[in-house]
């Protein structure tokens, strides 16, 4: 579904992105628009879906979970059925930020986060190798993060 996004709606997602606390005074200030026309833009938003949220970027390292583990899934039947079941069962599974549904080789890409070697083993041995139907699983870790962004290129 395609939004169409003019420019005073890319600089109020620019600015949201940049500061999700700011008040609508300062945002209609920064976008140069009077408080309500702002505001009535930001609720629009977000009923659009387009505005999915505000959150707290948090310190992974500080809140003792420094290792970043990218795990390619192979499935032995990646039908339907096994894909939701899953999709479903990963969904549950606090240590996994991402799940990606990917082409080639394997069927999924998960971001997975640990406090260490040690637990990152116990979660494939326990949980990941525990659930149905998977074929290979495959785990890259991750030496340092070069570059994070969560702003979108608006």
């Amino acid at each position: 579904m395609e939004h169409n996004l003019d420019s005073i709606d890319k600089k109020i997602l620019g600015e949201l992105q940049k500061e999700g606390r700011l008040t609508n005074q300062e945002l209609s200030d920064r976008v140069s628009l009077s408080p309500s026309p702002c505001l009535r833009r930001v609720r629009v938003l977000e009923q659009k879906g387009i505005i999915t949220g505000y959150h707290a970027h948090v310190d992974q390292d500080k809140c003792g979970l420094p290792v970043n583990v990218f795990v390619l899934v192979k499935l032995e039947k990646p039908t339907e059925d096994n894909m939701v079941k899953f999709e479903t069962l990963i969904d549950q599974m606090d240590e996994v930020l991402e799940c990606f549904l990917m082409t080639g080789t394997h069927d999924y890409l998960l971001h997975v986060v640990s406090e260490s070697l040690k637990t990152y083993e116990r979660f494939i041995r326990r949980e990941l190798t525990r659930l149905p139907n998977i074929a290979a699983i495959e785990s890259s870790f991750a030496f340092g993060q070069v570059k994070k962004r969560s702003r979108l290129p608006i």
